[in-house]
Order: C-alpha cells, then sequence, then structure tokens
C-alpha cells in the first residue's frame, strides 16, 4: 500500500472547509514558499505550474506541513484544477502567500490594517502580477508598520490613496524597488480604474492580515 494518503479525486470524501486548513499552514508556508516553489518547479520538467499529486505530499512530507491524510485529502483535491491527479502548486503558494481576498470569520480577529471606505474592484491576477507580489513579500513582512506610517505621511488628504509616484518611492525608502514591469502589474491589480492612485492599505493587507 502507498505510505501517501489517498486523494479526494479517488474518493467521494466531501471537501472541507480548504481555508480552516491553509490558515493552519499558513505561518510555515509563509517562511519556506521559496523552498516548497524551488521543490515543485525540480518536478515541473514541462513547466506547467503543477505536478503529480505523489509528488507534492513528498514535498510536503519534507518541508513538514503537519497536515492529517483527510487535510492533505482536501487539500490536494482542492488545487487538482484539472481532475487530472496533478496539483497546482503555484495557486497553492499564491493563495497561502498572498491574502488578496478576507478571510473568513472576520469578528475573530484583530484589525490591523483598515479596509478602505470604498471597495475596491481589483484587476486580473495574473503570473506576472504574483511573481511581482511574492518578490518582494519577505521585505514587506520585515518591515511593514514603518512602511505604513510612511504611507499615512504621504497621504496629506488622508484618503487611504497614494499618487503612483509616492508610493513607490514609499517603497524605494524601505529597499524595495520595483522594476517597470513589475509596477505595471501590481498597478493593474490595484489600479484597475486607471485612476494613477493605488490603496496603500490595500497592499499591505495583502501580506498581513
Amino acid at each position: 500500500a502507498s505510505r501517501h494518503p489517498q486523494t479526494a479525486a479517488t474518493c467521494s470524501v466531501p471537501l472541507l472547509n480548504c481555508e480552516t486548513i491553509e490558515n493552519k499552514i499558513r505561518k510555515i508556508i509563509q517562511h519556506t514558499w521559496r523552498g516548497i516553489l524551488k521543490a515543485c518547479k525540480e518536478k515541473d520538467v514541462r513547466k506547467l505550474g503543477e505536478i503529480p499529486v505523489s509528488d507534492f505530499l513528498d514535498i510536503a512530507e519534507k518541508f513538514s506541513l503537519d497536515l492529517s491524510k483527510e487535510e492533505m485529502n482536501q487539500i490536494t483535491a482542492k488545487y487538482d484544477l484539472k481532475k487530472n491527479r496533478r496539483f497546482a502548486y503555484y495557486d497553492f503558494l499564491q493563495n497561502c502567500v498572498l491574502l488578496l481576498k478576507p478571510r473568513e470569520h472576520p469578528l475573530l480577529q484583530r484589525v490591523i490594517i483598515p479596509k478602505p471606505q470604498k471597495p475596491m474592484s481589483p484587476g486580473p491576477q495574473t503570473q506576472s502580477f504574483f511573481r511581482a507580489m511574492l518578490r518582494i513579500q519577505r521585505q514587506v513582512l520585515r518591515c511593514w508598520r514603518p512602511m505604513k506610517q510612511t504611507f499615512k505621511s504621504y497621504d496629506e488628504s488622508h484618503t487611504g490613496l497614494l499618487d503612483i509616484a509616492d508610493f513607490r518611492q514609499a517603497l524605494h525608502e524601505y529597499g524595495i524597488n520595483l522594476t517597470e514591469e513589475e509596477l505595471f502589474h501590481i498597478l493593474e491589480y490595484y489600479d484597475k480604474s486607471l485612476s494613477s492612485k493605488i490603496s496603500y492599505n490595500e497592499f499591505l493587507r495583502a501580506f498581513i492580515q
């Protein structure tokens, strides 16, 4: 018998709330995602963004994700996007490292970054956008508190929005230098309406919610 748990693709176990499972391992993923990504890419010879479920289970064990068989079944079922027993590792890592959607049960959590008065209508979540956000994730996590104050100091009218030049300069003060291409893809997501303004709270929330 295989030492790996049976995946939900081959059984009729109803899906549990995967968000609960992802929240359980989120801190581990946020510290080890680079190693996990490298290991997945080594298995992904054709560069499809997915690998056999069995390969991901080996990687999950190597990085001590500490999930039960049932929890692993749920995760592998969720990210078996094509129902072909292949695990979409890039989607999994994006979802665990970047928090672009509000978590459930917000009343149970301490509000660190306030939500904007006007809900944001986000643009496309492209691979280029995720790559740019993942590249700067560690730097943002290291200094997000003073960065938040710097953003606010640039926001003299207290709108929660910054001009693109001010946003980029504030990041530069913390050693985060975006290329033109990276800036374009981040703005494509956060400035869908082409207002040349970016909600800095929405930007920070992606990393620390």
